[in-house]
């Protein structure tokens, strides 16, 4: 089927300017408002498959309400009988993605990486307190006007509202595999901590002009998600702020819990990195993070039981950010410096257990008694122990 000239008879087809699975989006003329639109037309392949034509109009309804100077507005959808194509009419934007951009100069200025994401992320912390998750971060969805400079979000084309039963099954992995978020890439449901993932795999790509996994197939990318660590910015790039590195980083942890919560948190933070400052959010989650990986680091909670029973300390995890801890501990949640006095407590229990162990030692070359030793400390029972060992204590003293 020919591509059409003119749609809902007011609509005219002009040029061809993208295209993707699912739809290719041509640049067209309104005649009745006389402005220039851009239009998306969904692939002829899929104008019969039901599911494809639901999460279509899914879009359509998600991005209409979506009015913000940093978002691309959706003006119309419907179904042309003509051609027998759906279609979307969206607010055309003259200017380059940012896809072109890194095909035409590799990597971008580091203000100006900082400047795009920064809009980036008020698009998205708007959208998410609509409701809709993006879903579909990448440099070609990131317009830069020519006009303005500004960087407008567009193609919420499997975006979806968090308030509706979603129309994507189970398992099934949408957007670009590059930018896939660990969680999305495991076809797990998603929601704004996935959109600032893919962000942070956009301004890394700004950046140091590659990808922070490279990857032979999606298998592949999920297993080094898993497992390897990021490289630093600044080893690729050094006059990038380690505070800016630090902060993309806190981005592309590998847990969504151990990420920005807003969008408007990584802005903050990218903002404050450019100036070579760390925000209080960036410290804390960058603590947290190091947290995560001891707790689950296979093996780690049974090696750090095995050195408390020889009478040593616990092995704290390093942060899969590979970031120096930060220095601003006020910053820090009550919940940091909690731990940290339950770490003192295990210290002084073990300094006063070895002391225990001598002076049993000695009772028991003064006594055929048998001796009951108190048992060794461990960590989630520390103050259960010094109890024992404060007993322990009475009766060897009598």
């Amino acid at each position: 089927m020919a591509t059409p000239t003119l749609l809902a008879g007011r609509y005219r087809i002009e040029e061809r300017i993208g295209a993707g699975g699912m739809s290719t989006v041509f640049r067209a003329f309104d005649q009745v408002l006389e402005r220039p639109v851009a239009i998306k037309l969904l692939a002829e392949h899929l104008a019969q498959d039901q599911s494809f034509v639901a999460r279509f109009r899914h879009e359509a309804l998600a991005a209409a309400r979506l009015q913000h100077p940093n978002i691309v507005q959706v003006y119309d959808s419907g179904f042309d009988p003509e051609s027998g194509r759906h279609y979307i009419v969206m607010e055309y934007v003259e200017g380059h993605s940012c896809a072109e951009l890194l095909r035409d100069r590799r990597k971008l200025e580091v203000a100006e990486a900082v400047a795009i994401a920064r809009d980036a992320c008020l698009a998205l912390d708007y959208a998410h307190r609509a409701g809709v998750i993006h879903r579909d971060v990448k440099p070609a969805n990131l317009l830069v006007s020519a006009a303005t400079g500004v960087t407008k979000l567009t193609d919420f084309g499997i975006a979806k509202a968090a308030e509706q039963t979603r129309i994507t099954q189970v398992g099934s992995v949408l957007g670009t595999a590059a930018y896939l978020s660990p969680e999305q890439a495991r076809g797990e449901e998603v929601g704004p901590a996935s959109d600032i993932y893919s962000l942070g795999v956009c301004v890394y790509q700004f950046l140091t002009g590659r990808l922070p996994h490279e990857y032979g197939s999606l298998t592949e990318l999920a297993l080094k998600q898993q497992q390897e660590e990021i490289r630093p910015i600044t080893e690729l790039r050094p006059e990038v702020p380690e505070e800016l590195d630090r902060a993309v980083r806190v981005a592309l942890a590998r847990d969504p819990a151990a990420r920005y919560a807003r969008a408007l948190d990584f802005a903050q933070a990218l903002e404050a990195g450019l100036r070579g400052q760390v925000t209080a959010t960036t410290a804390a989650l960058e603590n947290q993070a190091t947290r995560l990986l001891a707790a689950v680091t296979p093996g780690a909670q049974e090696e750090a039981t095995r050195v408390l029973d020889r009478g040593g300390s616990a092995p704290i995890g390093r942060s899969p950010l590979a970031a120096p801890p930060p220095p601003a501990v006020d910053h820090l949640p009550s919940t940091s410096r909690g731990k940290r006095g339950r770490r003192a407590l295990t210290a002084l229990a073990l300094v006063a257990l070895l002391g225990v162990l001598a002076l049993a030692g000695l009772a028991v070359l003064r006594s055929t008694t048998p001796v009951q030793r108190p048992q060794p400390v461990r960590a989630p029972d520390v103050q259960t122990q010094i109890d024992g060992i404060r007993q322990f204590l009475r009766e060897w003293s009598r």
